[in-house]
Formats: C-alpha cells, sequence, structure tokens
C-alpha cells in the first residue's frame, strides 16, 4: 500500500509539473493491462481506457514501446471520459510497465520530466542478474497462465524484441500458453514433427536462429511478423536431455553474441521454474479430478431426472478436464433411439435419433473405452470440428451398453491412462444411476400416454366408418399430445393409401398445400414407412435425408408408423412439428400403441364393411333372382297370350271365311231391295236394321281376318314421333268431339326403330279409342314418348295416359285376351287390345299396363332401338 502511495504521488507531481490531464501506471499480466496506479481519472474513466488498452491497435502500439524501450505518442480513439486527445507511452525498463499519459500536447521539457519518472520507477524491478525462482506463498505456481506469463516476461525484459511466445510440450506437440504481441496465438498446438525448425530444436536441444531469406524462414511454426522483422530465435527449455518447452522471440536486428549468451542462461534458468509449474497444475488437475468422484455422490446422484443428471454431469466434466466438447448418448429400452446431450454455446441440447446409421453405433456394438491422443493422425473424426483428443467410455449396466459418454479436448494427448480408468469408475456408478432414472422416466411418460390413448379409443371403440375413425384419431391426438400436425392414412378401395383424417393446428396449411402435391412421398419417410412397416423417429429433418419436404409446409421433427394387422399393412400414423427435437422415444411408443389400436379398430371396420357388401351382394342377387323369376314368368305369360292368340287366330280365320261369304250375300241383296223400296214403306226400317246388322257382322269377320293377317308386315326404319304426329291429325276431330283435351311429350332426337308404320297407327288408334271409350263425360289424355333402358337394351317408349274409369286389377290380367271386353253393351268386340298385343309382340316389344278404378290408365309400348 506504501509503495502504491508513493508512485501515485510521483504520477501527481509529474502530472502538475507539465500539466497533464491524467496518468497511469499500467502492467501487461496474461495478456491484458491492468492499472496499478491512477491519478486524476474516476471509475467511469479507468474502465474506458482500459477497454481502449485491449484494443489490438493500442495493444500492439504499447509493447513495441516496451519492447524498443523507448517513449511515443498518437492520438486517443473516441472516448467519452478521458478529456484529451492524446497517449504519451513512458516504458519502464526492465518491466512489463508503462507509464501512461494523457494530454493535448506536451513540451520536450515536459517529456523529459516523464522519462525521468519512468526511470525511477524502474528502480523496482528484478535485475536480470537475479536468480528466477517462484514465490511459493504467492500461489503463482498454481496459476499456470499467469506463471508462464512472468517467465515469458523475463525474456521481454532482457532484450529488446518485436514478439514473443513460449509453448509447453504435450506428448508430440508443443501448446502456446502464453504471448507477447502476437494475437490470437495462445491455444494453438504445433506438432514437432510436422515443422522442420522444431524437429532440429527437438534433437539438437539448442537454440536455432532463422534470418529473414533463408530456406526455413517460410517455415517458421507460428508467429504475425512485421514486414521489418528479420531475426527469429526459438530457444528450447531443456529438464536433462528432455525438452519440456520453447519460447520464440522475434526482432528486426541481429541478436549480438552477448545477447544470445544471456538468453540461453535465461532458458536454462526458467526450465526448472517452467517444469515445477506445470507439475504443479496437472497435480491439481489430477487432485480436481480425483474430487469427481466425491462430486459425483454429492451432486449427481441427487438428480430428480435424465436432463438433470447430464447437465450436472456435463459441470463436473467441464471443470475437471477443462473443455466443454462432452456427449452422452443414452439408448432407448428397446434400443431403438438414442437420446443425445451436448454443450452448444454453454447451454444443454436435448436430441432424440434413431440408432440405424448413426456414428456412435460401431461403439455401442464393441462395448470398449476408446482413447485418442491425436485424432487427426489416428484416423478418427471427432464429434467436434476442433477436438484433437478424445475419450470415449462406454455405459454398462448388467453388462448390456446403455449409453456412451464422449469427452473431448482441442489438446492433443489431453487425457491419461488414469483419466480413463476414473472415467470407468464414475461411469460404472451412473449407468446405473441413468437406467433408474430412465426406467422410471419411461414409466411415468407411457402411463401418462396411454391414459391419453385410451381417452381416444373411448371415441373411435365401435365405429364402423374408417374415414370417421381417422377423422376423430387424428384431432383427438393433436389434441392431447399437443402435436402440430397429425395425419391419418389409410388402404382405400383401391388399396391406395390415402389421407382420411388430419389434426392439429398446421392442418389446414398441410390440406392447402397438398392441393397440387401428394403426401406421400415414395423416397421419403412415408414412403418408407409404408413400403417396410418401421418406425421412423427424426428430429432434425436438415440432418435426415430421408425427409422430403411439401411445399408450403416444412417440418423439422417427424414421426411415421405404420397401422400393421399381422404382416399387412393398413394405413400409417405421421406426426411433424416445426420444431427441431420435439418429440422423445416415449413419443414414438405412444404413437405405436395408437397406431396397434387403430388397427383392430380399422380391421373391425374393414370385417363390418365386408360382411355389409356381402350382404348387399346377397340382396341384389335376390332381387336379380326375382326380377328373373318375374320375367319368366311375365314370358310364359307371354308365350300362353301368344299360343292363345295364334289359335284363336286359326280360328277366327276359318270362321270368317265361312261367315264372310254368306254376309257378302245378305249385304248385297239388301241393298238392291232397300233401293226398290219406296221411302215410305213400311218394310224400309226393317230392311235397313238386317243392312246394319249384315256390315256389323262383316266389320267383326274383316277384324277377325285382319287378327289372323298379323304376321304379315312391312318393315322400315321410321321416327315414332312422325307416326304419332300422323295419328293425332287423325283423330284431333274425334277428340275434340269428345271433349277431351290432349296433351303430347314428344322427346326430340329420339332413336329410329324398325316398325310397319301401319301397323303401329292401328296400335296408336286402338288406345286412343280405348281411352275415349272410357271418358264418356270428356277429359284428358296424354300421348308421350322417350327413351328407355331395359334388360341392357335401349328402347323407345310410346305413352298413352287417360284420366278415365280405370280398370280393376282383375280385368287387367285378362284385358289382351281374344273377345275380353269391359264396354259390356257399349258394342266392345273385345279384340282391340289383343290385335294391340298381337302387333306389338311382332315388333319384339311389350305393352305394359298399369291402371286404379277411377284413377284413369296408362298404357307403355316398348319397342326396341
Amino acid at each position: 500500500m506504501q509503495i502504491e502511495t508513493s508512485i501515485e504521488s510521483q504520477l501527481k507531481d509529474a502530472a502538475q509539473l507539465t500539466e497533464a490531464t491524467w496518468a497511469v501506471l499500467a502492467e501487461r499480466v496474461g495478456g491484458v493491462w491492468l492499472l496499478q496506479s491512477v491519478y486524476r481519472l474516476n471509475k467511469s474513466a479507468q474502465n474506458e481506457l482500459m477497454g481502449i488498452m485491449g484494443l489490438l491497435s493500442i495493444d500492439a502500439w504499447l509493447c513495441g514501446s516496451l519492447s524498443g524501450g523507448y517513449s511515443r505518442s498518437t492520438a486517443i480513439p473516441a472516448n467519452k471520459h478521458l478529456s484529451a486527445s492524446r497517449f504519451f507511452a513512458y516504458p519502464v525498463t526492465g518491466t512489463s510497465q508503462v507509464v501512461l499519459v494523457g494530454a493535448d500536447e506536451q513540451t520536450p521539457t515536459a517529456q523529459r520530466i516523464w522519462r525521468l519518472t519512468a526511470s525511477l520507477l524502474s528502480g523496482r524491478a528484478v535485475g536480470s542478474h537475479q536468480t528466477f525462482l517462484p514465490d511459493l506463498q504467492s500461489g503463482l505456481p498454481f496459476d499456470l497462465p499467469l506463471a508462464l506469463e512472468k517467465v515469458l516476461g523475463t525474456f521481454i525484459q532482457a532484450v529488446p524484441i518485436q514478439g514473443a511466445w513460449l509453448a509447453i510440450r504435450r506428448g508430440e506437440s508443443l501448446d502456446i500458453q502464453a504471448d507477447w504481441n502476437s494475437p490470437k496465438a495462445k491455444g494453438v498446438s504445433l506438432l514437432i514433427d510436422e515443422n522442420p525448425i522444431l524437429r532440429r530444436v527437438n534433437r539438437s536441444l539448442s537454440e536455432v536462429i532463422i534470418t529473414r531469406g533463408q530456406p526455413n524462414w517460410d517455415h517458421l511454426p507460428y508467429g504475425v511478423l512485421k514486414s521489418g522483422t528479420n531475426m527469429w530465435m526459438c530457444l528450447p527449455l531443456v529438464i536433462g536431455q528432455r525438452l519440456i518447452g520453447v519460447v520464440a522471440i522475434w526482432r528486426q536486428k541481429e541478436f549480438a553474441l552477448s545477447e544470445r549468451g544471456q538468453l540461453r542462461e535465461m532458458a536454462a534458468r526458467v526450465a526448472p521454474y517452467v517444469e515445477m509449474v506445470v507439475t504443479f497444475s496437472e497435480m491439481t488437475a489430477h487432485l480436481r479430478r480425483l474430487g469427481l468422484l466425491n462430486d459425483f455422490v454429492l451432486t449427481v446422484s441427487s438428480a430428480q431426472n435424465l436432463d438433470q443428471i447430464a447437465r450436472r454431469v456435463f459441470g463436473l466434466l467441464a471443470r475437471a478436464f477443462n473443455t466443454e466438447l462432452i456427449a452422452l448418448f443414452l439408448r432407448s429400452s428397446d434400443g431403438r433411439v438414442l437420446r443425445d446431450y451436448r454443450l452448444l454455446d454453454g447451454k444443454m441440447s436435448v436430441i432424440s435419433l434413431t440408432v440405424s446409421g448413426h456414428p456412435i453405433q460401431s461403439v455401442i456394438k464393441e462395448g470398449r473405452i476408446r482413447r485418442f491422443k491425436d485424432s487427426g493422425r489416428e484416423g478418427y473424426l471427432g464429434l467436434h470440428p476442433n477436438a484433437r483428443s478424445e475419450l470415449i467410455v462406454p455405459l454398462k449396466y448388467r453388462g448390456q451398453v446403455t449409453g456412451v459418454l464422449v469427452i473431448e479436448s482441442p489438446q492433443t494427448e489431453a487425457f491419461s491412462q488414469y483419466d480413463e480408468h476414473l472415467m470407468v469408475v464414475i461411469t460404472s456408478h451412473l449407468a446405473g444411476l441413468i437406467e433408474y432414472t430412465r426406467l422410471r422416466e419411461e414409466a411415468e411418460g407411457r402411463a401418462r400416454s396411454l391414459g391419453l390413448i385410451h381417452e381416444v379409443v373411448q371415441q373411435v371403440i365401435g365405429l364402423n366408418n374408417k374415414r370417421e375413425i381417422a377423422s376423430i384419431s387424428a384431432e383427438l391426438v393433436a389434441q392431447y399430445f399437443k402435436y402440430e400436425l397429425v395425419v391419418v392414412l389409410l388402404l382405400d378401395e383401391d388399396e391406395k393409401l390415402t389421407i382420411q383424417g388430419t389434426g392439429g393446428t398446421q392442418s389446414e396449411t398441410v390440406k392447402e398445400a397438398l392441393l397440387d402435391e401428394e403426401f406421400i412421398k415414395p423416397d421419403g419417410v412415408t414412403g418408407f414407412v409404408s413400403r417396410t412397416g418401421e418406425s421412423v423417429l427424426v428430429n432434425d429433418t436438415t440432418q435426415d435425408k430421408l425427409y422430403k419436404a411439401i411445399k408450403g409446409w416444412e417440418a423439422h421433427s417427424e414421426i411415421c408408423v405404420a397401422i400393421k394387422d399381422g404382416g399387412t399393412i393398413l394405413g400409417i400414423i405421421d406426426v411433424e412439428n416445426r420444431e427441431q427435437n420435439a418429440f422423445s422415444h416415449n413419443d414414438l411408443i405412444a404413437m405405436e400403441s395408437m397406431a396397434g389400436i387403430l388397427a383392430s379398430v380399422v380391421s373391425s371396420a374393414n370385417r363390418y364393411q365386408t360382411l355389409r357388401q356381402t350382404i348387399r351382394q346377397l340382396r341384389e342377387t335376390e332381387i336379380e333372382l326375382n326380377a328373373r323369376m318375374e320375367a319368366q314368368r311375365s314370358a310364359e305369360s307371354r308365350l300362353l297370350q301368344a299360343a292363345k292368340l295364334a289359335a284363336v287366330g286359326e280360328m277366327a280365320a276359318g270362321i270368317a271365311h265361312e261367315l264372310n261369304n254368306p254376309l257378302t250375300t245378305v249385304t248385297g241383296f239388301s241393298e238392291l231391295v232397300l233401293d226398290d223400296f219406296p221411302e215410305d214403306s213400311t218394310h224400309r226400317k226393317e230392311l235397313e236394321m238386317v243392312l246394319h246388322e249384315a256390315r256389323r257382322a262383316s266389320s267383326v269377320v274383316r277384324r277377325l281376318l285382319d287378327f289372323s293377317r298379323q304376321g304379315e308386315r312391312l318393315r322400315t326404319s321410321a321416327d315414332l314421333n312422325e307416326v304419332i304426329n300422323d295419328v293425332i291429325a287423325l283423330t284431333q276431330h274425334l277428340l275434340q268431339t269428345n271433349n277431351v283435351n290432349l296433351l303430347t311429350e314428344l322427346e326430340e332426337s329420339l332413336p329410329w326403330v324398325s316398325i310397319d308404320t301401319n301397323q303401329i297407327k292401328q296400335v296408336l288408334l286402338n288406345l286412343i279409342h280405348n281411352g275415349l271409350q272410357a271418358m264418356p263425360t270428356g277429359g284428358e289424355m296424354r300421348v308421350s314418348t322417350r327413351k328407355g333402358q331395359r334388360e341392357n337394351r335401349k328402347w323407345v317408349v310410346m305413352s298413352v295416359k287417360d284420366s278415365g274409369v280405370g280398370i280393376s286389377p282383375e280385368d287387367q290380367a285378362r284385358i289382351f285376351e281374344p273377345f275380353f271386353t269391359t264396354k259390356g253393351d257399349r258394342g266392345g268386340t273385345g279384340l282391340g287390345l289383343s290385335i294391340t298385343y298381337g302387333i306389338i309382340a311382332d315388333h319384339g316389344g311389350t305393352i305394359d299396363v298399369s291402371s286404379q278404378p277411377g284413377g284413369g290408365s296408362l298404357f307403355e309400348v316398348w319397342l326396341p332401338v
């Protein structure tokens, strides 16, 4: 405290004499500038000054002043609190200290005062002639970086230099652990055998000096050299015949013989000290690692879950081995999924991956410890890009590998055989703790999942519609498990997987994306699962070649499981999320359980649908059989009717011939006699009655002859609508006089039919006359045509419908029989519909009647196209 007060007093006096704004004494320790004494700077200004001194340009400028041993000045970078425009630096000879003055200008006299002040402060420096030994009470040997900075400082103080670094040997490499005016040198590892200069130093154990222009100048191990640098020296630190480290220094001018001897002597004197502090550091690390077991018992064993266990283990290992390149892989109980724990940017990252194809799979399979001193030279690719050495320890529980712990370091030979043995002990305890915790977590997770699945099953059990089953299942799974997207695909009638149900907050987004795209990607996750039936869990789709994105939707996590009934794949369940690492092994197990339940429900629905289809087919068969039986009965009835008509026709022909000649004679002579009778003859009326009845009898005979001559025809292709129009023109007057309103509905573009137009006209005339006789007080008649389909054939249908008295069901069965009439005393012969039936049957058609008493009648004539 007294010394610091004396220094501050000297700074105060000098500042007042030179009118400086402020002044400080700064020292470079461990690559950082520290303020040892301060005059006229508050805390804010001090913090700002230290920040400016930490800038690479200012640091190099200050180091140049120290190495050159001369004062210099430069403009102060932009600031808020320093209240001066320029720095003035005055090095303290023989130390790593500098007096830094802030002022707008300094006169030559003021500069001489500050140089004198710096020279007075240099009297406190350790002379180069003093023996360099560590102060065991200061704690310096236990702080390796600070101790090595002090060692390097002795070389810097001994001779003027531009830059320097000190490296400690570890195995076959040299690790730079202290530097002076050589940015980014610290932490660099140099392989001895790969550099000719370092090989020479290792073999000769003597210093090596390289001059610019010599062949080895381009092989300098490391150093950011300025263009004016011409000399480079490497000094070995040797214990016995063993190289423990090197010191590299460089500058502009050549090293004098006296300087070389001084530096050689200094290297010999500091080597034991370096050996001592390195040994102390290793012993400290060794003791710290021994404390791992105690820390493990106190901290790790009390963890409540796997994440907490991993976090605490990583903390212990990071402190013990001075590295954050740590990874822990834990296998699921079924061995299909790996839980990957790592430290990324100081934060714990957990991700679930499939074991198949993972780089750590070979380690799990072998189950043995691996230690790599230099992974690059031994051909092992580490988990972290900057890893140089690895320690890989499997976790075994009851003889089975349940996981792998990987510790990596950016340094070569960072792990010893003792570390290997220590980690075996730790991992043996860790494996049991992890296995117990994992089984408990999985049991709790599965219990929760099964509870949620039970809720879903309650909603779908007993349903027989597959689309309804899939839709409800997708919506409920998304709701209960908080999934962003759930898609259920099932086999359709064409044995093709189609989306039957979707759920989740992103379902509408995916539906829109699928308007122009198929969901099943043959070379993607869904295609793989639908082909193989194997489940897939992806927690980082950017690293999985199997994942194929849909336009408009890109997931970063995906689970896909098959819905299987034995070896038959009935469908798949696909779950996706936009976040990485969204699913755990419990999610996979839950979806597989859900798929198993859906397989049973869907199989039952399939069997139900098959049963319904069988019943429907049986009913269709029954209907078809009944239709065929009805058609058979109809055909038999028609055959019987045709036989009747044929028999009646033959009889009618004979009767007609027998009656026609007498009737002709009666009619002829009656006409002759009637011509001779006067108009007022009393017998004229009787004779007219005879003539009328004879003519009526002739009409019956003529109709009998027409009935018997139906086989004679002349067929041509004709438009049925034209035939109907001709008949309507003939009967129009008759209809009007009988107070009947005629309506026609003739379909246009009606196919032509092969008919005898005269016979079809007779058919229509018969039907119209029958209709007129059924409406004695007038009414409405509708004549229509249309296309028809019956018995896999195309037909033309002509319909005649009246609003008359109708026909009773008993009479409908006999109306086509010859001589059957319902007209009674209205003069019907009973041959009109029989002749009509015969004409239509001769044309290969049919005639149907439907009627209700008092409800009119409908006659439909079916003619084949």
